[in-house]
């Protein structure tokens, strides 16, 4: 079984467009999301970025985890691992 999952983008035949509504605007989020971490396009412009787009890619993805996650959510959903009383990752990933 795979840790990463990108289901929403395989099955999602809403609108794609921004401005329309509050759930049509947070399903296009979704779906440009997965469709930008696909491997193969990430293989393909990863070297393209320059050193300041990929800053401002770590720094929003950084910024938007630590306002919208819990600690426990961080380490469960996003990093997908349980945590030691130290607080370090001890399994998945």
């Amino acid at each position: 079984m795979t840790t990463h999952s990108h289901n929403f983008v395989e099955t999602y035949d809403g609108l794609v467009g921004f401005g329309a509504d509050r759930n049509t605007d947070e399903n296009t989020v979704i779906y440009y999301l997965q469709k930008f971490s696909d491997d193969r396009l990430m293989k393909t412009i990863i070297k393209r970025l320059p050193d300041k787009d990929l800053s401002e890619i770590f720094l929003l993805i950084t910024r938007l985890l630590k306002n919208h996650l819990t600690s426990s959510e961080y380490h469960k959903i996003f990093l997908k691992c349980d945590v030691d009383v130290a607080g370090a990752c001890v399994s998945g990933g």
